[in-house]
This record gives C-alpha cells, structure tokens and sequence, in this order.
C-alpha cells in the first residue's frame, strides 16, 4: 500500500429534506386541515481517528465523500427521514484544514470523533405554521443544504519516540530488532522512504512507540533528499533518538547536520528532550568508542545522554530502552504539573446567528448574516404565503428597518448571502 499523508478532498454533507405542503383530504371531511411534515435533516460529516488506519492512500482516488439526503417530509404529519451520517475513519495523527488553512480538526487520539460538515436543516412542512391565526398555511420551507467544503487532510504520525539520523545509520535495523515492526532493510541510502511506526515493550503494563523517520542529509529542511517529506512526522514526538553510526568520519559534523536539520524546520523540534546514540560498537574497544563520545560531547547539549548499541548484534539495547522510558516518564511528570499539552489550535467561531449586515449594491441591496440567510435559502420564492412570511421575519429582526434606512422603498432586488444565490424581487412583496 502507498504512504500518502496529505490529500485534497471536498465533503458535502447531506442536503435537509424540503417540508411538504398538503391538506387532510379524505371521505366525508370537507375542510381537512393542514397535514404535510417536516423534511429530515441531512446527514453530517464525521471523522474517526483510528490506529487501524496508518496512511490516507485510500482518498487518493476518492476526491468527494457525501453524506446521505434528508428525506421531503409527507402528508399525514409523515417527517421525512433524518440522512445517515457518514462516519470516515483517518489515521490518528490527521489534521484538516480548509481553503483559508484554519485548522478545522486535529485528531490525535485514537478514537476521537469530529463533524467536520454539517447536514442542512430539514424545512418545515405546513403542519408546523398553525396557529390561532394562521389556521391554514398554504405554504411549506425548503430543506438546507448541508455543508460543502474543499479541505486538506494531512498525516502527522503521533509518536512517543522519533528515530532520526543519516541514511544508513541503522535506523530500520534498530526499530526492528526493538518493536514489532517490519522495515525494509539494506545496505544502501534511503532504504525506508516512507515513515515506520514499531511499538517497544517496556514491561507487562508499559509500551512506547517509535517512528523511524526516512534519512536526512544536509539541506532537508529546504526539501532536499527525502528527509524534508517526513520531518513533519516528528514533530509531535516527545523524545528524538540521534543515531549515529560510529564508524562516520566527522562524529560531530555527523551529529550537526541532523540537528541543523530539525532545528530549522521547527524551533520545539530543537527544544525536545534528546538521546544520541553510537551505532555499531561491537568489535571496536572501549578506548576507541570513548574517544568517539568525547568527540561528540563537544557538540552535544549538556546533560545529553549519550548511549552505545549494536542494532545489528542486539548490544545493550535494554540499556537504550529502560533510557526512553525513563525520560518519557519525566516527560509526562512535567507535563501533569503544567497546563494540559497543546494540540494544535483548532478555530472554534463563536456564536453570531443573528448578526447581520446590509449593503447597497449596483444590482439593489445585499443582506448577510448566519441566521436570515438560512430563513431565506428555505423560502419558496414561487410561493406568496410564504415570501409574506419572511418579510415578517425580516422586520423582527430588525433587517427591514436597516435596508428602508440605507434607501430600500420595495422598488429594488434584495440580495441573500455572498454568492448572490437567493434573491427576492420587487414582486415578491406584493
């Protein structure tokens, strides 16, 4: 299967069934009353974080997901059938943006459930305007349309540990003899091309995850080589592992490029607590790997661990996993006493239904605002009862004395909603 971590796709959420306008017709019941429902809502758009889901190569043919139709209502009082939702399960670690890049959904824990579209209000059907004086309403409102919205998922792999180092640095060979996992594995550059995910045992209670994110070299930050792909990937780690092959010429310009690297792409990538670790030590002598060490510690922050290993011999890989699980913890104790961890910013808009604007046009007049554009998206231009109603509604709201103030005498179009879609006409007062 391809690792695809960032696709384009358009929602539409279900469109609201239209009300019914209808009258009790039956034997022997001259003057039925008003009898026709209420259409169903439609159905919403909702994402599941799932750790069954590892990449979004599903949506790589798939460019629109559409939640099901409310159902019209029917006569009889019949409501017409709320549409389905539409549950997609993403891989935990996804964020969707939309075409501003305002981040609409962050989820990164398993299971977690956001509506990132929301189904049209189903219309009311004529049944639902009686009144004592309105006894027979010979109209009915149309249902919403749901939700339509051209977002970006992206792919941000959530991870306890991110494995990082040159190509060639045993990375893949490390994570496998480590965790569960199952890397390519060979003896040359760019052996993993996409990002691994491998979960370590720690004891019968305790796991941590790691990911092996593809080699970088120097300039990956400004997209060279493949490393620049998947640096987002290690991003949300809470502990990077530096591995370093011992037998590089330059341990300390080794050490630098990789941690210029993510330095430059993220100033908290450079802030995370950090292990290096040699690679490869088996057969050298103890003399020889300290002196490696204090090449390196010249270049390395203070109070840095420093750790060797042999991935390929399993050397001392106890030592390397009881160090992760330890500054994980203290990691976490950290955290507790601090505020709850950050996510990244989720834009929730407060309320504003009932504000409003209007403005005058070369066309006529346009009215803006969440809460009469909805009334007016559900009116029946076609129909008199219920173009009366909405001038009603306008009144109340106080949208007909700012028009008539700016100029408005019933002689001109009056514009709803930005598109222009909705529009009512001199006639349509009448």
């Amino acid at each position: 299967m391809s690792f695809i971590d960032k696709v384009e796709i358009v929602v539409k959420a279900g469109k609201g069934g239209d009300g019914k306008l209808s009258f009790r017709r039956e034997k022997f019941i001259s003057k039925g009353g008003p009898d026709g429902g209420d259409g169903g809502d439609g159905g919403d758009i909702v994402l599941e974080a799932s750790t069954n889901q590892n990449t979004l190569s599903k949506f790589r043919f798939i460019k629109e997901i559409k939640a099901e139709d409310g159902q019209n209502g029917d006569r009889n009082r019949r409501h017409g059938k709320r549409g389905a939702n539409l549950v997609v399960k993403v891989p935990v670690g996804t964020i969707v943006t939309d075409k501003d890049n305002i981040v609409l959904a962050d989820l990164a824990k398993d299971g977690q459930i956001e509506t990132i579209a929301k189904g049209g209000t189903g219309g009311f059907g004529n049944a639902h305007f009686v009144s004592s004086t309105r006894q027979a309403p010979n109209f009915a409102e149309k249902g919403e349309m749901g939700e339509e919205l051209k977002l970006l998922f992206e792919l941000k792999l959530i991870a306890d540990v991110g494995l990082v180092g040159l190509p060639n640095a045993g990375k893949s060979t490390l994570l496998s003899v480590m965790s569960n996992a199952r890397p390519e594995i060979a003896n040359y550059p760019f052996t993993t091309l996409v990002p691994n995910l491998g979960v370590v045992k720690i004891d019968e209670e305790s796991s941590i995850v790691i990911a092996d994110i593809p080699g970088l070299i120097e300039g990956a930050s400004e997209g060279k080589g493949l490393g620049h792909q998947f640096l987002k990937h290690v991003e949300r780690t809470k502990v990077i592992v530096h591995l370093i092959d011992i037998y590089n010429d330059d341990l300390a310009k080794t050490y630098s490029v990789v941690r210029n690297e993510l330095k430059a792409y993220s100033t908290k990538l450079a802030k995370a607590k950090e292990v290096v670790v040699l690679n490869k030590v088996d057969g050298l002598d103890e003399d020889i790997i300290e002196l490696k060490k204090d090449e390196l510690r010249a270049v390395v922050p203070k109070n840095t661990p420093i750790l060797q290993i042999s991935a390929q011999a399993k050397m001392n890989l106890n030592e390397l996993k009881y160090s992760l699980a330890k500054l994980l913890n203290s990691y976490k104790q950290a955290k507790a006493k601090e505020e709850p961890e950050d996510l990244i910013p989720v834009v929730k808009l407060n309320s504003t239904a009932d504000a409003f604007k209007v403005i005058k046009i070369e066309e006529g007049y346009l009215v803006t605002g969440d809460r009469i554009e909805r009334f007016a998206k559900r009116t029946d231009f076609t129909n008199w009862e219920a173009r009366k109603r909405l001038m009603t509604i306008m009144k109340k709201l106080g949208v007909l004395h700012d028009l008539r103030r700016i100029g408005f005498d019933g002689e001109q179009n009056v514009y709803f909603g930005k598109d222009r879609r909705t529009v009512m006409k001199p006639e349509d007062e009448q």
